[in-house]
């Protein structure tokens, strides 16, 4: 029970960590705040899937180690589309690291770096994509531990 209650903790935390650095990185994704949010930028996305991973590994402890067991989770197909959404987060979120990074590495080179208003424009759209899929994970959750999906 102890175990239980400090993942579940330990989860939720993590999770509320992933949203807080993905709305940090929604604000900062604007021309005005560059060239000083490009370092930035990457720094915070990197916290930010360091959280996803912690959120993920809290998730799988609970799955393994918690209270309802592996058979409650994996039998429920709301379950699945969670993990779905989470991966899809997932995806969606390779091509903002991969323009933070590069726009670090920009911003290293030249002082007066500004992405371009395409690339920002395309990076913004991605972030509004994962806090909007977002939303749906404690949506799912709720349904789900309350045994929807397996009647």
């Amino acid at each position: 029970m102890l175990t239980d209650a400090i993942l579940a903790a330990a989860h939720y935390l993590a999770i509320f960590m992933v949203i807080t650095f993905l709305t940090i990185e929604t604000v900062l994704v604007r021309r005005e705040w560059m060239p000083t949010a490009a370092a930035r930028l990457a720094r915070y996305d990197l916290i930010y899937f360091l959280m996803a991973m912690l959120a993920l590994a809290t998730g799988l402890g609970r799955l393994f180690y918690g209270v309802k067991g592996a058979d409650f989770y994996l039998h429920n197909p709301v379950f699945h589309a969670k993990m779905t959404v989470f991966v899809l987060i997932g995806l969606i979120s390779i091509y903002p690291t991969r323009r933070f990074s590069a726009w670090r590495k920009a911003a290293v080179a030249n002082a007066a770096f500004v992405p371009s208003d395409q690339e920002l424009s395309r990076v913004r759209r991605c972030l509004m994509w994962e806090t909007h899929l977002i939303i749906l994970l404690p949506i799912l959750a709720a349904f789900m531990a309350r045994g929807f999906g397996l009647r």
